[in-house]
């Protein structure tokens, strides 16, 4: 593969950007921090910020949503992960995207957006996945004004509160900062400008981040969202950022022309895409997915009650068929028997053990937290009700199973363990 000319990423080259396209794909819906100020909604058509996007994709999806784009904008160069969570807390799609985008887009850039907790310990993955550029979000880097930043971060499912949280994230920022650019990754430096609060401290970001030989510091406006504890922040005018970034350009290089990108941006920072191209995820998003790793994953798993329906739901489920394609029919193998009910978090992990060779399951219901377990394995979970044959169609075909797809009357979902059962 020949060398990548890292001057076209447009965020970091300002002479870039109108020439040069940028598609984040929103493939990590988790985030591991609360910021006071944010209220993250996937879908809001009148918001350009961080956080917003208007689906979120599989890491398949991404690849096939980012072919019919790069169809359609001829102008991108760069690829990246920006949410609408955080990449590193969605670290297994993260990898897994940023893996396939590289097979299929070899010419393209690669980069994600990450508030840094979970990013030291993929430092060097993400380098041999190809990542030339990274931006981290630090806001504070004293505790003492952190603490009013943060809610919560939540670590290792452990949640940090007050200066013990804006603490940790500053030292996981920190190190992810430096062992990136001992990698050769540029990195570009995010702080959102909060009055009251961290306006005065933004200095001595800067000097650190100069120290610390980031490319770019990007000082941002706060957007206050309704639902957050700041909503009723006051938005700091043009003139306040302005001074900041002149007294701040003493210390590091100033980002002046951000835009405070949707999840789902596309194309161009001064022709953003992403409300045209809306329609185009969203239909994406609903498409059923196709594994193509059958030799590792050759199975489909069904929860069914008399072996003729997908009509389970995973916390109901005692055991679960497993089903084969071969020579174009689909073959019952045999039963395995699922863990006991109860278990919570545990009893997920377990189930995605006992399936690990089942590219996806087929079930009539599921938690969101348990879904997440299973996606994480590797597998496609597919919800639905029907014939076992029609949902092997779609595991196998990729036919579409949207119509047979249940009617909630309510949220499936519960706190750490999630789901029923």
């Amino acid at each position: 593969m020949r060398e990548l000319d890292l001057s076209r990423h447009p965020c970091f080259n300002k002479k870039a950007k109108g020439g040069c396209g940028r598609i984040p794909l929103p493939v990590a819906p988790r985030c591991n921090i609360q910021c006071s100020f944010c209220n993250r909604k996937y879908d809001c058509v009148n918001e350009s910020r961080p956080g917003v996007t208007s689906a979120v994709l599989t890491p398949v999806q991404a690849v096939e949503y980012l072919k019919e784009v790069q169809r359609l904008e001829g102008s991108l160069t760069v690829a990246g992960i920006a949410g609408p969570g955080d990449p590193m807390a969605n670290a297994p799609q993260t990898l897994e995207t940023i893996a396939r985008v590289r097979s299929e887009f070899p010419d393209l850039l690669l980069c994600l957006s990450s508030n840094g907790l979970n990013l030291p310990e993929h430092v060097t993955e993400l380098k041999k996945l190809g990542v030339t550029h990274a931006t981290v979000t630090v806001n504070a880097i004293d505790p003492e004004i952190g603490k009013d930043i943060y809610a919560w971060v939540r670590d290792n499912k452990i949640a940090y509160q007050g200066k013990e949280a804006a603490s940790l994230l500053w030292s996981r920022q920190k190190e992810a900062i430096l062992k990136l650019r001992e990698q050769g990754i540029l990195v570009k430096m995010n702080s959102i400008v909060l009055p009251g609060i961290n306006e005065q401290h933004i200095l001595d970001i800067a000097k650190t981040a100069g120290e610390m030989d980031v490319s770019l510091l990007n000082c941002i406006q706060v957007h206050p969202s309704p639902g957050a504890r700041l909503e009723k922040m006051t938005e700091p005018d043009k003139a306040v950022i302005d001074s900041l970034r002149k007294k701040a350009s003493v210390h590091v290089p100033q980002m002046t022309h951000c835009r405070r990108c949707r999840a789902d941006a596309v194309g161009l920072l001064d022709r953003d895409r992403s409300l045209e191209l809306a329609p185009v995820m969203q239909d994406i998003a609903s498409r059923p997915v196709i594994l193509h790793d059958s030799e590792k994953r050759p199975y489909v798993a069904v929860a069914t009650r008399e072996g003729m329906l997908v009509n389970q739901h995973l916390g109901h489920a005692e055991n679960f068929q497993i089903w084969t394609r071969s020579n174009g029919d689909y073959k019952f193998l045999e039963s395995r028997q699922a863990p006991e009910a109860g278990g919570g978090f545990q009893r997920w992990q377990k189930i995605a053990g006992l399936l690990h060779d089942c590219r996806a399951v087929l079930i009539s219901a599921v938690g969101d937290t348990p879904r997440t377990v299973l996606e994480e394995s590797g597998m496609v979970v597919l919800e639905m009700e029907g014939l076992i044959e029609e949902g092997l169609d779609a595991a196998y075909k990729g036919t579409d199973v949207s119509g047979l797809r249940p009617v909630k009357t309510k949220s499936c979902s519960g706190g750490i363990a999630g789901g029923c059962g």
